[in-house]
């Protein structure tokens, strides 16, 4: 073999091999990115969740317990959404708190099914299934939801009964601390000492990144304007669109939006959703709250402060401006809404109506966290009886003969909770607690179709790759109308799951 040959030969084994060098190095290199995108490799890939009410700090929770990284996007300034506004209570049977034979609450399911109305009959075969699932999944985990709760440190001892229910499984605490502010700022500051959780407030999700099918990520913008862009599984837990009062209000039910809200003025997020692939679902189901109080110093403010179904569920009752009751204040909301609506209405603009919440010192004592907010905030107030009216007097009389058990109630209610005052003693002295109350627009039953694994359900009928969804967001579990304490019991069970499939998610990723 020549010189020249060798020589040759050498030349092109080296170049082989420098050329192999470059090539392995070329793939074991991250590509650089825009400082403005953040990208996580599956061994420390961070979970997305975005909005910061009970649904995606459940969510967060249960993925810091497993050790995952979670950046959580809130557009308030403040964390908690509307969950922590929330004072009636959260729902759960059978629990060790309940009264009367240990797990003898076997009912919250059909009170559930009953309460949706007739969406699920008139439902076909398979739509029908996929709801009755998630009813059975919210009822089935309702019990470990409070236990999961408890453990973290949340008192949720006393029980209640409210409009809808069969049995008392509303819980909440024997403090003055309204539940939903217990529960988020218990998760909120357990998920603060957590060097694995990142909370932004003041960001607004503007785009879900996907590639082909699969969902990779969030663009996103914060008070400073600058666009950004994270990477990561998704779960979205943005609530609902009832302050959405000129955009998917006005869309789906358009005879809403005169209405007053309990919600504050901002736009729903479903539509981020259905950009990427998502279906609704039974967006024109609004729930029309009942009671919800009409400030005396600020009557025309279209923002109203919910009156807690607690108060009713304690011994609470409803009278006309003319001092007459007109229905059985332990029924569901929308039958109570659909009552007062037919009286006439007070004024326009906004809608809304006159009439009043009555309880005597019986059921202030059991209330008496929640009244005392209310009179301190001028929504309530304590006085005699003699100021609603003489008509007021004899109808406070019939319902304390109910209550005692003299006589059937006229409107059919059974529970009558704590109120004490006694038919003989009624007199225009009696000491009453009295706010005036309407209907507002409280909650939206309509949302993304979920599965029971919270999973996106896209085009026919696919689960979306990537995107979990959770809460007021979702539709499909409540139909016509939700019972009073399964919201909060919503945002945790399906929060949780989404936790938990977020985190297998991330395993089988790693896997792979």
């Amino acid at each position: 073999m020549s010189r020249r040959r060798i020589l040759t030969l050498i030349i092109l084994s080296v170049f082989i091999a420098l050329a192999s060098f470059l090539w392995r190095m070329l793939l074991s290199t991250t590509v650089p990115t825009s400082s403005k995108i953040s990208t996580m490799t599956r061994e420390n890939q961070s979970a997305i969740i975005v909005g910061s009410g009970l649904a995606g700090l459940s969510a967060a929770s249960t993925l810091i317990s497993h050790s995952i990284p979670v950046i959580l996007l809130e557009r308030s300034a403040k964390p908690g959404g509307n969950s922590i506004k929330a004072s009636s209570g959260i729902n759960g049977a059978p629990t060790k708190y309940q009264s009367g034979p240990p797990l003898s609450d076997t009912s919250f399911y059909a009170d559930s099914i009953h309460s949706a109305g007739k969406l699920f009959e008139s439902a076909g075969r398979e739509e029908r299934g996929r709801r009755e699932r998630l009813v059975g999944t919210l009822t089935n985990r309702s019990a470990s939801a409070i236990e999961w709760l408890v453990e973290k440190g949340v008192d949720l001892s006393f029980v209640a009964q409210l409009g809808g229910h069969s049995f008392p499984r509303t819980h909440r605490g024997g403090g003055k601390t309204p539940p939903g502010f217990a529960i988020v700022s218990t998760l909120l500051n357990e998920l603060k000492a957590s060097p694995l959780f990142t909370l932004q407030t003041g960001c607004v999700v503007t785009k879900v990144v996907q590639a082909g099918e699969r969902v990779e990520g969030v663009q996103y913008q914060c008070d400073d304007g600058e666009e950004k862009e994270l990477r990561g599984p998704v779960v979205f837990a943005t609530g609902g669109f009832a302050g959405d009062a000129h955009g998917m209000l006005k869309a789906f039910r358009p005879d809403l939006t005169g209405f007053p809200s309990t919600n504050e003025p901002r736009p729903g997020s479903q539509g981020l959703l259905t950009a990427v692939g998502a279906q609704l679902l039974d967006m024109e189901q609004v729930q029309v709250h009942p009671t919800s109080f009409v400030d005396p110093k600020d009557a025309s403010n279209p923002v109203k402060f919910l009156a807690a179904e607690f108060l009713r569920g304690e011994g609470g009752l409803l009278l006309t401006s003319g001092g007459k009751r007109f229905v059985n204040e332990m029924e569901t909301r929308k039958n109570i809404t659909d009552a007062i609506m037919r009286l006439p209405a007070k004024q326009e603009v906004p809608k809304q109506w006159d009439v009043q919440l009555v309880l005597d010192e019986g059921a202030y004592e059991v209330a008496s966290s929640h009244i005392d907010f209310y009179v301190f905030k001028g929504l309530m107030k304590k006085t005699t009886l003699s100021e609603l009216g003489a008509e007021a007097g004899k109808t406070v009389r019939k319902y304390a003969l109910a209550a005692e058990g003299e006589a059937d109630d006229e409107f059919g209610r059974m529970h009558f909770g704590h109120w004490e005052l006694k038919s003989e003693e009624v007199s225009g002295k009696s000491v009453v607690f009295i706010g005036r109350v309407t209907p507002a627009v409280h909650f939206t039953m309509g949302g993304v179709v979920i599965n029971e694994h919270v999973g996106l359900l896209g085009k026919k009928g696919l689960t979306m790759e990537g995107i979990w969804a959770a809460g007021e967001v979702t539709g499909g579990i409540h139909g016509e109308n939700r019972l009073g304490g399964s919201s909060l019991l919503e945002c945790v069970v399906f929060g949780r799951i989404a936790g938990e499939e977020v985190v297998r998610y991330v395993s089988q990723e790693g896997r792979q």
